[in-house]
C-alpha cells in the first residue's frame, strides 16, 4: 500500500504573518464604533474566528446582542481600522522559507484563513503568495469559519488530498479544534499570543515557536525531501 503524501494547511495571521495584534486593535476599533468597550485582552482571545461568532461570543460574555445589521458595520470598520495598519505587516521568521522549501520538496500546502480577501489580500502580497498560484481560502469562500473545520476541508479538497492525511498549522486553539474536527494533525505556533498548554490542550500534536522552528525540525512532522 502505498504511503499517503504529507501536506500541510497553514492558517495566515500569527501563522506566517504577524498581524494577530494589528487584527486586535482593528476589532477595538470596530466595537467602540459601537459604542462597545472591551479590553484587548479579551478580544485576543477569540481572533481566529469568524467575525460574526467573534462578535456574537464576546457580547454573550457582556450579557449583550447584536444585529446582523450592527455585525456588518463592525465588520466594515474592522477592515477599514486594519487597512490602515496593514502597510506594516511582516511575514513572520521563516515563513516564506518554509513556504518555498515545501513547494521545493512537492509537498502540498495552502493556506486557510477566517479572514476574508479583503484584509487577507495584502498580507498575502507581503509574503509573496498569490492567490493566483497558491491554494488560498478565505472566509468568502465557505459556510463557517473556525473553529469549523469548513477552511480546512475546502483547502484539502482543493488541493486532491485526503485531510486526515493533512497537518493543519495555527497559532489559535481555534485552529486545533478545527483541525480535530475535521481529523486532521494540529502543528501549534506560539507566534499569535497562546501558550503551549493551551495548544496542545486543544490538540496540537507539536507545537513550535514560529515557522522558522516549524522548519528546522521539518523531517520530525513528515517534512523529509525526496
Amino acid at each position: 500500500m502505498p504511503v499517503p503524501k504529507p501536506a500541510f494547511l497553514f492558517d495566515l495571521d500569527g501563522t506566517l504573518v504577524d498581524s494577530v495584534y494589528d487584527h486586535v486593535l482593528a476589532w477595538h476599533d470596530a466595537l467602540l464604533a459601537e459604542g462597545i468597550e472591551l479590553p484587548v485582552w479579551r478580544i485576543h482571545r477569540r481572533i481566529g474566528m469568524s467575525g460574526g461568532l467573534f462578535a456574537n461570543i464576546l457580547l454573550r460574555e457582556i450579557g449583550g446582542e447584536l444585529s446582523k445589521e450592527r455585525i456588518d458595520h463592525m465588520r466594515r470598520i474592522h477592515a477599514e481600522s486594519y487597512a490602515r495598519r496593514s502597510g506594516k505587516v511582516r511575514p513572520l521568521p521563516g515563513a516564506q522559507a518554509l513556504l518555498k522549501y515545501l513547494s521545493d520538496a512537492k509537498i502540498p500546502w495552502a493556506i486557510a484563513t477566517s479572514g476574508r480577501m479583503e484584509t487577507a489580500g495584502p498580507v498575502l502580497k507581503t509574503l509573496g503568495v498569490d492567490p493566483k498560484t497558491a491554494v488560498v481560502v478565505t472566509r468568502d469562500q465557505v459556510r463557517f469559519a473556525k473553529p469549523d473545520p469548513d477552511l480546512f476541508i475546502e483547502a484539502a479538497d482543493r488541493l486532491g488530498i485526503d485531510i486526515t492525511t493533512a497537518s493543519v498549522v495555527g497559532d489559535a486553539i481555534w485552529d486545533m479544534l478545527a483541525a480535530r474536527r475535521a481529523r486532521a494533525l494540529g502543528i501549534g505556533l506560539l507566534s499569535g499570543g497562546y501558550g503551549e498548554e493551551e495548544l496542545l490542550r486543544a490538540g496540537a500534536y507539536r507545537v513550535f515557536t514560529e515557522p522558522a522552528d516549524m522548519l528546522r525540525h521539518i523531517d520530525e512532522i513528515g517534512g523529509r525531501q525526496a
